[in-house]
């Protein structure tokens, strides 16, 4: 009935176009008679978007005498990037899920070694105070499916599910000039680490409370229990950019900013993600992903450069390039 409603008010405004002679002023109204019916249409007819991403690559090697030398190898590696926009009115809610996972196998290694391991999920709830600004309350939850190692020691694990976790709440204000770009902006956030696992809370790993003992000065001995959580409280900024570079060709960037009010607000912790799609055709294409993330209460092993073999915070990067089954929608 809605359909039938639009498509019979933009009829008549084209019959009334073509029974007389029109000025420019008229023309001018007449647009904005059209533009006015069209967001009428888009937020009662269609107020939902979804689409997204779902990826499977492989990748085979395999060398017989072969004088350049290197590693017989195999890699499977799947990617599910979704959303769903809806917009009604002053309301907006925009969701995104995005899952990775990757195992490689090389040489005559009998185990699978990681290499991407992700699960993040968003959700952005706004309601319009201006053109083009909204107040917003933002969540973010994000961890990973299984344990991670420091390849090729893979017999004690470093990470796993819910250790670490995230899980970040802000409220408040998003411009959002169009359907590309979008800037969040909130001074109150609180930000929660987990690490559900004791063997890694008790060592301190990912920032949490580590687990100290000491004798004090009456000569009393004291253990200070380890923390499997930890708070901040600061600042947040949030901006995502996605567009059509070419017809087969589509990319997406999230830039994530935090400074904790209460330690070290210089010290911005950094979340940088970017998707680029490029298709073959309906179901081949190639993908790539990388992420660059840094966070002075992790420390890390470092292997590059001056400080290499020491442990500390330091920035990490992950690049991950597939070619194979693609569905976009």
């Amino acid at each position: 009935m809605k359909k039938f409603l639009f498509s019979f008010s933009l009829f008549t405004i084209v019959l009334s176009i073509t029974a007389q002679e029109v000025t420019k002023d008229d023309a001018a109204k007449v647009q904005a008679e059209i533009d006015k019916l069209k967001a009428i249409a888009a937020d009662t007819i269609h107020p939902w978007k979804i689409g997204g991403v779902v990826s499977v690559n492989g990748q085979q090697v395999s060398l017989t005498n072969w004088s350049a030398g290197g590693n017989n190898s195999i890699s499977v590696a799947g990617l599910v990037n979704v959303f769903a926009k809806y917009k009604k009115g002053k309301i907006t809610w925009d969701n995104n899920l995005e899952l990775g996972y990757g195992v490689i196998k090389q040489g005559d290694n009998k185990s699978w070694w990681k290499n991407d391991d992700k699960i993040q999920f968003s959700t952005k709830f706004g309601r319009q105070i201006k053109k083009n600004w909204y107040a917003t309350a933002l969540g973010d939850f994000r961890t990973q499916f299984t344990d991670g190692y420091n390849y090729p020691n893979d017999s004690i694990y470093i990470s796993r599910f819910m250790a670490p976790g995230y899980a970040l709440a802000a409220l408040g204000f998003d411009y959002k000039p169009n359907d590309h770009f979008s800037a969040f902006i909130a001074p109150v956030t609180g930000k929660f680490t987990f690490v559900n696992d004791a063997t890694l809370a008790r060592a301190g790993a990912f920032g949490v409370q580590k687990e100290i003992s000491y004798t004090d000065s009456t000569g009393t001995y004291i253990t200070q229990k380890y923390l499997t959580h930890r708070e901040e409280f600061g600042a947040y900024l949030k901006l995502q950019y996605q567009t059509k570079v070419m017809e087969n060709i589509t990319f997406q960037t999230i830039l994530e900013l935090f400074s904790n009010y209460m330690h070290n607000p210089q010290n911005v912790d950094v979340n940088w993600s970017t998707l680029t799609t490029f298709k073959v055709n309906k179901f081949i294409s190639a993908t790539l992903a990388t992420q660059l993330i840094y966070d002075d209460d992790i420390n890390v092993l470092r292997n590059a450069g001056d400080q290499k073999g020491t442990v500390g915070p330091d920035v990490q990067f992950k690049q991950v390039l597939g070619i194979g089954f693609t569905y976009k929608f």
